[in-house]
């Protein structure tokens, strides 16, 4: 049988430097170095929605934990006849079931996010706040169903590392295999050092470590893949995740065949038994770390590809109206963003990649945009507010009956104010789509735009989600009434409208929101279509 470091009695204790342990080092420090560089890029562009998405500090830190183990078993035919083995179990029993509970946290989001974006296609309208999650924290259930999805998870995985790592120790403490001392007779090891040493690197007191791994690839992995057969998404997140679930179900098995099969002892030589994990670690990181750099390359390539055609389409027109000048012009994309009013950004021309083509559809027939965005790009967060926003300003502000009317104490002068209605609805779009606090999806919004919008909304926000009240000092341990109406209904805004509140309070918002549309789900929905009816003309042709 074999050992966790793949020395018998007969190997010396002393550093194995030959060609198989300096092919080994120089392998595990270029392919360190290439995961870093990776990791770096995909930090660097964090903010584009399509890692915004994925929750890439979840997902590095379980890649940290995870590839600290890599470097370990990957060297440890180097240095593994003169490493004790308890250090070794302490490495295998912390650093991999830790990565391995927080990777599958992180995998498991696919999941999470394709049900939430549902919401976006079953209606548009006003969201409201989920009725499964309450507006107060009155108990201990409503706290936890408050709390984000990322969170929850953390906490309920961090329940399991304590569990294990309890388990973990107790196991240590019984087991007289790694201390002479103390322990439950009968679990020592006698012999020869390297006889001990061999002895100790299998038994009982390793399985627990290697559950996390088969529970996670034989019981998880399994229910993910099923759930996740019907999703079709444009971002490579479904390939990811069930390349990632995939990849790690012949490790714990090859790990045991590796130290129980005495005809695996040839292969323990060059290849220890803990590699055929370091195998799947490394694929888990390939998966989820380079599959996002090459569809980070492509969106970049596909965003460039679309303002080009804007640009080309734009340059045979005879004439450009002054609102229709090109993204590439004089207006570029940033002062475009920037601009103070949300008019309609378009080209004399009908080309379907211009803001005009967007535009129309968002007005005319959204409905097929925000599937897609929703079903398939997990964006449907950005069509839902143009949507909301296209709706607010057509019902408060576009029509002047709904103003109330203002009499000037000055000129005596009746003037047009925005109606409290007209606030309220307005600070429902923040608290659905902006606020950091109840958005389920925010969207992806400048920190300029977020802290103006935020400075007029947030506080009314946390009053009517009941966020802000405080307790009465002579009882400080009452709940807080809810709220909320009898019947359910969103609550009411009695306060103060902020004075900086106006008709145009989401112009620099929508244009941002617009701009990543059509830079980003616009082009993909467009080609979907194109491929769509291509196909569907070829069928009919036959």
């Amino acid at each position: 049988m074999g050992s966790e470091f793949g020395i018998t009695p007969d190997t010396k204790p002393e550093v194995r430097l030959d060609g198989v342990g300096i092919f080994w080092i120089v392998f595990a420090v270029t392919w360190t170095v290439i995961l870093i560089s990776g990791m770096a890029f995909l930090w660097t562009k964090r903010d584009m929605p399509i890692l915004r998405i994925r929750g890439l500090g979840l997902s590095f830190t379980a890649i940290a934990f995870l590839h600290c183990y890599w470097v370990a078993v990957t060297t440890g035919y180097v240095y593994g006849p003169l490493m004790p083995e308890v250090a070794e179990f302490w490495i295998m029993s912390i650093w991999f079931p830790f990565g391995i509970a927080l990777f599958h946290a992180s995998n498991s989001r696919f999941l999470y996010v394709a049900n939430a974006q549902k919401q976006y296609v079953k209606k548009t309208g006003d969201l409201g706040w989920d009725g499964q999650r309450p507006r107060i924290r009155k108990t201990l259930v409503a706290r936890w169903k408050m709390l984000p999805y990322t969170q929850r998870v953390l906490i309920f995985v961090g329940l399991g590392m304590v569990a294990h790592l309890s388990l973990t120790i107790f196991m240590f403490l019984i087991s007289r295999k790694f201390h002479s001392g103390w322990g439950i007779s009968g679990t020592e090891v006698t012999g020869t050092a390297m006889e001990q040493k061999t002895e100790q690197g299998r038994g009982w007191e390793w399985w627990p470590s290697i559950f996390w791994q088969l529970f996670w690839a034989w019981v998880v992995a399994p229910v993910i893949l099923w759930r996740s057969r019907n999703l079709r998404d444009t971002q490579g997140w479904r390939t990811q995740t069930i390349a990632c679930c995939v990849s790690g179900l012949h490790a714990s098995p090859m790990w045991l065949i590796a130290l129980y099969v005495p005809g695996m002892a040839p292969v323990n030589n060059y290849f220890i038994p803990p590699q055929w994990i370091a195998i799947a670690i490394m694929m888990l990181e390939i998966f989820t770390v380079f599959i996002p750099v090459w569809e980070v390359r492509r969106q970049q390539s596909l965003c460039q590809e679309t303002l080009d055609s804007i640009a080309r389409w734009e340059s045979r027109q005879k004439s450009v109206q002054h609102s229709g000048k090109s993204l590439h012009s004089g207006t570029s994309s940033s002062s475009w963003m920037g601009r103070t009013k949300a008019g309609s950004v378009s080209t004399t021309g009908g080309s379907i990649l211009t803001m005009d083509a967007l535009e129309h559809t968002l007005a005319k027939n959204p409905e097929p945009l925000q599937e897609f965005s929703a079903l398939r790009d997990f964006s449907g967060e950005n069509i839902a507010f143009l949507t909301r926003v296209r709706e607010w300003r057509a019902q408060y502000i576009v029509n002047p009956s709904l103003r109330e009317p203002v009499r000037d104490e000055k000129d005596s002068e009746k003037t047009l104010t925005l109606s409290r209605e007209c606030f309220e609805s307005a600070l429902r779009i923040y608290i659905d789509f902006i606020s950091s606090n109840s958005a389920e999806f925010q969207v992806n919004l400048s920190s300029h735009d977020f802290k103006n919008l935020k400075a007029i909304f947030e506080g009314a926000a946390r009053v009517v989600c009941g966020e802000c009240s405080t307790p009465d000092p002579a009882t400080p341990f009452a709940d807080v009434p809810k709220p909320q109406s009898e019947s359910g209904e969103t609550a009411r805004y009695w306060g103060d409208i902020p004075e900086a509140f106006n008709e145009g309070v989401f112009d620099d918002s929508e244009m941002s929101i617009k701009y990543l549309v059509l830079t980003n789900t616009w082009p993909k929905f467009i080609r979907e279509r194109r491929s769509f009816d291509g196909a569907s003309s070829a069928e009919a042709g036959k």
